[in-house]
């Protein structure tokens, strides 16, 4: 019982922190979205030291202070994030994750879409099948707790990998005979192509929360800061590469799966990040298009 006790109380403090959400420019922080029929959705594996994701991490709101890095600065490389800190961690109902179940019995939010990519029948319903290819997959994968239950993570890695072949599929991304970094916010996913060619990614991203949309259109680089830093939040925005007013990608210290997006910009992993410093230069074209799920 105490035992029990002590994982509700872990549990609570979790889903307090995952509440918090840093003040926006105008003083006001965003809403966190209501919890659907399922109640709540809970990151399924408490945070460790280096994974910072419960508190989400905020970027730049309005355009920052242009101006030309010494070449000491830009001799400097940020540091790379800790080991772990991108795991792919499943957002599960708050019982399932206090019961540590082995597999679940719930439809998740992306039930029907799940079945549909794992080939199994589409009935939007949970069972015991289901939850066995799809805790297969999770396994395979390394998502985590690997419980069955068809969340975003689990989501949003099968449409990354359906892409890694040919993102621009659709053909929603323009071709051009110069590069074009193509963000597709529907997916959550990015890519510089040149021509038909992909030359960079594709590599998953989190963009812009209710409120701070990442806005659409064509854009162009028009600022490289290695290591710049947020002035309005403290916090670094490592490889930052701006595109429109204030919205820049640039790399995170924390997950890319968080139930928000970030404030606007086009957030990555710092290795990626890193390799996409290397691709660009400025007057780089940008075209983005679609919405974040959920905004």
């Amino acid at each position: 019982m105490t035992r029990g006790r002590t994982v509700g109380r872990v549990l609570a403090l979790l889903l307090a922190a995952v509440a918090v959400l840093p003040v926006g420019a105008a003083g006001a922080a965003p809403v966190p979205p209501a919890p659907g029929p399922l109640g709540e959705l809970v990151p399924g594996v408490a945070p460790a030291a280096a994974q910072s994701w419960a508190l989400d991490t905020p970027d730049q709101a309005l355009p920052p202070a242009v101006y030309t890095p010494s070449a000491e600065e830009d001799a400097v490389e940020p540091r790379s994030a800790a080991a772990g800190t991108y795991a792919l961690v499943e957002y599960v109902p708050l019982g399932e994750a206090v019961a540590r179940v082995s597999c679940t019995r719930k439809a998740g939010p992306h039930q029907r879409q799940v079945e549909r990519w794992l080939g199994l029948r589409v009935d939007g319903r949970q069972s015991a099948a289901d939850c066995r290819a799809i805790r297969a997959f999770q396994v395979r994968q390394g998502i985590e707790p690997a419980i069955g239950f068809a969340g975003p993570v689990t989501w949003a890695r099968m449409r990354y990998l359906s892409a890694r072949a040919n993102p621009d599929a659709a053909g929603r991304c323009p071709v051009r005979s110069h590069p074009v970094v193509c963000v597709d916010l529907d997916r959550q996913l990015m890519w510089v192509q040149k021509g038909r060619t992909v030359v960079f990614g594709v590599v998953p991203v989190r963009s812009g929360r209710a409120g701070y949309r990442t806005r659409a259109g064509w854009h162009k680089i028009y600022w490289r800061h290695k290591n710049h830093w947020s002035t309005l939040y403290n916090t670094p925005m490592p490889y930052a590469q701006f595109f429109s007013g204030g919205q820049a990608f640039h790399g995170v210290y924390g997950s890319l799966h968080t139930t928000v997006g970030s404030m606007g910009c086009v957030n990555l992993t710092v290795a990626d990040a890193r390799r996409l410093w290397g691709v660009l230069k400025k007057g780089d074209r940008v075209f983005v298009w679609g919405r974040r799920p959920g905004t």
